[in-house]
């Protein structure tokens, strides 16, 4: 087990951003995964995302690895930042783009929200 492991270590160290996925950026293959990708391309921020459906070992290792159940899975700069619910509450409470850039992470400014009566 602990080649997948190192596989999985190496990924998420050497990459800013990294979302374990069902399928891929161009074409996710589960809802949750569609979601991370669309939050993430309207943020700008690159990443790199890793099709977990490649391997079942893939699939579970991210898992153990995290100790977290679901998938996708997004880390940034080698920390679990958690889940697709995690990634969209912190885009609606507009907290993500001051986030990656807390992180060093380049991400398009925060559009203004503005509220129609």
């Amino acid at each position: 087990m602990s080649g997948i492991n190192d596989y999985i270590n190496g990924e998420v160290k050497s990459n800013d951003v990294v979302l374990f996925m069902k399928g891929t950026p161009d074409f996710p293959q589960c809802g949750f995964s569609g979601q991370a990708v669309q939050i993430l391309d309207y943020v700008g921020v690159d990443y790199k995302g890793i099709n977990v459906l490649a391997s079942n070992e893939l699939r579970q290792g991210i898992k153990d690895y995290s100790n977290w159940p679901t998938i996708p899975q997004l880390y940034v700069k080698g920390e679990f930042v958690g889940g697709c619910d995690i990634l969209r509450e912190m885009f609606q409470a507009g907290e993500l783009q001051g986030f990656f850039s807390e992180k060093g992470i380049s991400a398009k400014a925060q559009p203004e929200v503005r509220s129609e009566a």
